[in-house]
């Protein structure tokens, strides 16, 4: 829906008039801060990462289950996209009456195909113990650290190696959610220490492969005697770490730059990881099962989150591309797409809310003044400035009127467009003679914006 005006008045004065009718009534947060807006114009950065841009599939089958969302997900534009299960659920490795190892690559590959047609890089979660090499489970030591270490080599010869599928730039994170699945410490004789570094010591005996990062650990949780007994382990024997990941399920957005700040605050005690890449290989809105996962709120939450961790982390990976095979469409799973099993695959609010952040990808402008509800981004691209306004608020009671300030725009005569998250857009023609602009932009809980000014 188009409404266009021509009153050559700023937006905000089209939308203040609706203030007066309840904004009395709004819901005013005790605790927190309110967003008062600043972009500066005058300059700009390029950049060619985006965080919204990865993504990470659950175990929820056995067989293909990216093959059915290929063309739904090569219109995000994906960077990456994480699998995790690629040893207990394609039957990978077989043990030989010999006692060697064989491989067998069809089920992956499926997965790995389906990937790569989507326009994505692999991020490979090395999980969980094949059966014929572990002591007991999948989510068990092996019987032998040297078979574990060959698995893992095997792996990045076949991926990553130019005589196999020949992929350049994948990552290699060491299990999932280790602290979870087989509750493994960093001691004793269930040692994630030992699982990473056989792992490592596969990897650096690869030969003639593309470029790739293995790291870890994938924690469910950020946890300072994890981080601290990891990076102890790795700094004293020198063991490869390119990356550290962990995950973060939270309604309340501001705590993924939380756990981010906690991290690099312990990082500060080891040098020579102050810069290592920080990565949540999955993000969001509710670790369980939850209606919210199928609407609006959610989709909010991602564009809030994705605001608040722009340009602070370069891959943050949302956690997952598809529903598994529930007993109806819409069951709260994680999934940005409903399963296949109820017909075409149906994209839910968070998918929208990837395609909406991409309007977003160019050169950043610096904002300042970002709230405790209300977080924001500010790009160019082909001359036209947007302004992303994302209000979110947990409780879904939050109403804020956020002033926004513009400074050193460019355009004496242009187009302001208020282009709403799954809502209508308006239009206003305004003309200044300064080179600032100041606006206002009345907010309704759970709501994201596009501001666009476009030259005339």
């Amino acid at each position: 829906m188009l409404i266009v005006l021509t009153l050559g008045l700023p937006l905000s004065v089209f939308l203040l008039g609706r203030e007066t009718s309840f904004f009395n009534k709004a819901y005013f947060g005790l605790f927190g801060s309110k967003a008062n807006l600043t972009v500066n114009l005058s300059s700009q950065v390029a950049v060619n990462s985006y965080p919204w841009s990865n993504f990470s599939q659950g175990g929820e089958e056995k067989d293909g289950m990216l093959t059915e969302v290929i063309t739904e997900m090569r219109l995000l534009e994906p960077t990456y996209i994480r699998v995790d299960h690629i040893y207990d659920f394609y039957n990978t490795v077989r043990m030989k009456p010999d006692g060697g190892l064989e491989f067998n690559w069809i089920g992956l590959d499926r997965e790995i195909s389906a990937i790569t047609q989507s326009g994505a890089i692999p991020f490979i979660s090395l999980s969980y113990m094949p059966s014929v090499i572990s002591s007991g489970s999948e989510v068990d030591i092996p019987k032998d650290w040297s078979l574990w270490k060959e698995v893992v080599e095997q792996t990045i010869n076949h991926i990553s190696g130019k005589n196999g599928l020949a992929i350049e730039g994948v990552y290699y994170e060491v299990w999932n959610e280790p602290d979870l699945f087989g509750k493994f410490e960093l001691f004793g004789e269930k040692n994630y220490l030992m699982l990473y570094k056989y792992a490592v010591e596969g990897a650096d005996e690869t030969q003639d492969v593309y470029p790739f990062k293995i790291g870890g650990p994938a924690v469910a949780s950020v946890n300072k005697e994890w981080l601290t007994g990891f990076i102890d382990f790795i700094t004293r024997y020198g063991v490869r770490l390119d990356f550290y990941s962990w995950h973060k399920y939270d309604k309340d957005v501001n705590a993924f730059e939380d756990s981010m700040v906690k991290i690099k605050e312990w990082l500060q005690n080891y040098p020579d990881y102050n810069d290592i890449e920080l990565i949540i290989s999955e993000y969001g809105y509710d670790s369980e099962v939850n209606k919210d996962n199928d609407e609006v709120i959610s989709a909010i939450h991602n564009i809030a989150g994705n605001a608040l961790l722009f340009q602070k982390l370069d891959k943050v990976f949302h956690f997952e591309v598809k529903d598994g095979p529930g007993d109806k469409k819409y069951w709260g799973r994680w999934g940005i797409l409903t399963h296949e099993k109820f017909g075409s695959p149906v994209k839910k609010p968070r998918y929208e809310s990837i395609l909406f952040l991409n309007k977003l990808k160019g050169n950043v402008f610096p904002v300042f003044g970002q709230g405790t509800w209300v977080k924001s981004i500010a790009t160019t691209r082909a001359g036209v400035i947007r302004l992303l306004i994302a209000n979110y608020d947990p409780n879904g009671k939050h109403f804020e009127n956020v002033p926004v300030h513009f400074v050193k725009i460019p355009y004496k005569d242009f187009i302001i467009r208020r282009i709403g998250f799954r809502g209508k857009i308006v239009e206003s023609e305004v003309s200044i003679t300064s080179d600032n602009w100041d606006t206002s932009q009345f907010m309704e809980p759970n709501t994201a914006v596009i501001l666009e000014i476009e030259p005339k």
